[in-house]
């Protein structure tokens, strides 16, 4: 039997490729005789439209151009197979938002298409546009369905408004947070070739191949068979790649549908800014009793979401951002209230957290808002609320784990010297007229995998298969974004066979060729399919044994051998395993009760930060970042995912606003769209703690998303205990917050003394 793989740094698969320049990614990609695409869309936010205009000088003859006008260039259903499939691939008369797609070009020169893209003009009867969850909220216009609402759910425990009359303090707050921009390094981009008798195959940049696969069927009004969906090398996803590639996949195989020829669609970074789909802006208001001991004792929560114009996937994200909003805490009393509404923006979608990031960083900064009233530190309140095991979250699961959130919060404060900085920086701050340091933290936990019932309606699959060579490969449409998953699918694997790591291959994420293992999504690759992978490899071994041909000991040579002598024997050797739930899980989809997640990951951050009373910028200096988040199957790219996580959590927190005008994103350049840069992020010092999970691949649970949820509320909870003026506790409710943001809050709370 070989070494243990499971919880060694070892060197990432795809990581040689990478670096030297050999990976392929879809804009690497020709084919013989191939055209390039583009989209040509809306300018204006809502209206009807009326007709298209062709500018003169343009050989329009040479084009290849898609429209919903002409009935003959859509052969199925134009509209995007999500959930609610009310988005258009283009508009057919009325347009509701800027950037919506109208029509599409095709021509093999890039420079004339770009010019004749230009040369049209669209006329189009204004309509009143939304663009605030108030105004979506009041009905100003209805702009979706009967009240712009895509999705709504109601969570409660308790007797929630029995608990008031007890409360000696009742404590409200609203928070607010914007959106954000994925900003992976590679834009969406597509290749298709599509026509009658083969059907569509496509290419591209994606996380989730079989959503596409759905959605070109559907299209296309073809048979599964008829479709496949290939990912090429992708360049990171952050929920970008999620569902939106479905949509331009669709788009460059109409066009290829159309022109009997390959098309490439490749966005721009500005096209992709301005398009595409961000984290949902939000708002929350929160009503809390609390007893003069600093028990919890009611909450009431309302969370609401900018869907923008269309539902995408606004109920799942709302769904995670209602499941978390009440935190790690034992609340014997809460409501939670919560709602995605439509504006005229361009559709929001997936971002790492899912929601999450939203409705954690409200209850964090509030909980600093209910301390401070009571009359005790944020640590001590925390302290006298954290769930424990046997107790319930908010959707009535038991805590099951053996989790202890009062030695994890130890921890976090001793390996950032908390105590010893907060009365340093008391002092400094004392005698600083320039700068004010402050130190803060936030408690949180993510539920790992599909909520609820999910992975059993997604039902994955994973399989294995010995190769002629004597090695085996994976086979899974899970895909590999740059976190590291086909690098952690070989430890699994290679530890399940006891081989080594050279034996194992990862089958290219290829519909034609691997089972739907789910999407790339929700920190459930490595605990739900990393598990399918460790079962799929199990039965391989299992068939092996049994067949005589291997013993229960035995080197990763005999291994080899055993897997050619059955090929030769018996022909192809394959073992697949498919998602079976926990015992005991259990989900109310109407009452939304149960266990809503089959782990969770828990965690307390710490940052330490200046603020400039000159400038009014914010500094992060440090960062400690402790989780508990069962077995650590690869510690180096486990910290990565950390790290990753954090530096987008600091611009979500500081730097990374989205200038809206009229329902367009206007900083659409990373010139004028501000992420953190080097310079900016600090040494993120992350730490682990490992218990266990019995229905992960050697104990791991989900950690990819993790990382988006804690820091923003750290980071505004050290501003707070920086400036320490009560009277900008509102501006501290809200993100990102820029300088000029605390420079008004500070103004108007009387200045910076």
């Amino acid at each position: 039997m070989s070494e243990v793989h499971v919880g060694q740094s070892i060197f990432r698969k795809e990581g040689t490729d990478k670096v030297t320049g050999r990976a392929r990614y879809v804009d690497d990609l020709t084919f013989p005789d191939m055209l390039h695409g583009v989209t040509v869309r809306s300018p204006i936010a809502r209206g009807r439209l009326r007709g298209v205009q062709f500018g003169d000088g343009i050989p329009w003859h040479e084009f290849t151009i898609v429209t919903a006008q002409d009935i003959k260039d859509i052969p199925g259903a134009n509209c995007v197979a999500l959930i609610l499939e009310d988005q258009p691939y283009l508009a057919h008369e009325t347009i509701n938002h800027p950037e919506e797609p109208i029509l599409l070009l095709a021509h093999k020169d890039k420079y004339l298409l770009e010019e004749a893209r230009r040369a049209i003009t669209f006329e189009i009867e204004p309509l009143p546009a939304i663009f605030s969850i108030e105004d979506s909220l009041n009905q100003t216009e209805t702009i979706w369905g009967e009240d712009n609402t895509f999705k709504t759910f109601l969570i409660e425990k308790g007797y929630v408004d029995a608990a008031w009359a007890q409360a000696d303090f009742i404590v409200e707050g609203e928070y607010e947070t914007g959106a954000q921009e994925q900003l992976y390094i590679e834009p969406n981009g597509m290749i298709a070739i599509a026509n009658p008798t083969d059907g569509v195959t496509v290419w591209g940049s994606m996380q989730c191949p079989y959503y596409v696969h759905k959605a070109l069927i559907k299209l296309f009004d073809l048979s599964p068979e008829k479709v496949r969906v290939v990912q090429a090398v992708t360049g990171g996803g952050f929920g970008g790649k999620e569902e939106y590639p479905s949509m331009i996949a669709g788009h460059a195989a109409l066009l290829a549908w159309k022109a009997g020829k390959p098309v490439k669609l490749i966005y721009d970074r500005a096209e992709d800014m301005a398009a595409t789909t961000k984290r949902h802006p939000s708002k929350t208001r929160i009503r809390t009793a609390v007893g003069k001991d600093g028990k919890l004792l009611a909450t009431e929560i309302d969370f609401t979401i900018d869907g923008g114009a269309y539902a995408t996937l606004s109920s799942v994200v709302l769904s995670r951002g209602t499941i978390h909003a009440a935190g790690p805490y034992n609340w014997p009393n809460v409501r939670v209230r919560s709602r995605a509404v439509a504006t005229n923006h361009p559709p929001h979608g997936a971002f790492r957290g899912f929601g999450a990031p939203q409705s954690i960083f409200a209850m964090e900064r509030h909980l600093n808002k209910v301390a401070q009233t009571v009359g005790l530190s944020p640590e001590e309140l925390r302290r006298r609320n954290f769930l424990k095991s046997g107790e319930t979250t908010s959707t009535g699961q038991v805590i099951n784990e053996k989790i202890d959130l009062d030695s994890l919060l130890t921890r976090a404060l001793k390996l950032s010297d908390y105590h010893v900085k907060k009365k340093r920086f008391a002092e400094f701050n004392a005698t600083s007229a320039i700068e004010k340091k402050g130190i803060g933290f936030a408690t949180f936990m993510h539920g790992a995998g599909f909520t609820g019932s999910g992975e059993v309606y997604l039902s994955s699959v994973v399989g294995i298969e010995a190769t002629e060579t004597g090695n085996v490969r994976v086979l899974t449409s899970n895909t590999e974004i740059g976190q590291g998953s086909f690098t952690i699918f070989s430890q699994i694997a290679a530890d399940a066979l006891g081989i080594t790591l050279d034996q194992i291959e990862i089958a290219q994420p290829d519909t034609a060729n691997v089972p739907n293992s789910g999407p790339t999504v929700a920190s459930r690759t490595t605990m739900i399919v990393g598990k399918l992978v460790e079962s799929a490899a199990l039965g391989l071994r299992q068939t092996l044994v049994n067949s005589g041909l291997l013993g229960e000991r035995y080197s990763a040579a005999e291994f080899a051998e055993a897997c050619r002598q059955h090929i030769a024997k018996y022909g192809e050797l394959k073992s697949f395993s498919k998602y079976e739930p926990p015992p005991g899980v259990h989900w109310d989809d109407e009452k939304y009760q149960g266990e809503a997640y089959g782990a969770y990951a828990w965690a307390v951050y710490v940052a330490e930060v200046t603020v400039d009373l000159t400038t009014y910028e914010t500094r992060v200096d440090d960062f400690i970042a402790l989780q508990e988040v069962g077995k650590v199957i690869n510690p180096v790219l486990a910290a990565g995912q950390i790290e990753g996580g954090v530096a987008q959590a600091i611009g979500y927190a500081l730097y990374e606003h989205v200038v809206w005008r009229e329902g367009r994103m206007v900083n659409n350049q990373m010139t004028n769209y501000i992420m953190p840069t080097s310079a900016d992020v600090p040494p993120i010092r992350v730490y682990f703690e490992e218990l266990p999970y019995a229905y992960g691949p050697s104990g791991a649970k989900g950690i990819g998303e993790l990382p988006m949820d804690g820091p923003a509320p750290a980071i505004l909870n050290a501003i707070e205990d920086a400036i320490g003026q009560p009277s900008i506790q509102t501006f501290l409710g809200q993100i990102p917050l820029m300088p000029e943001t605390l420079m008004k809050a500070m103004t108007a709370g009387g200045g910076n003394d």
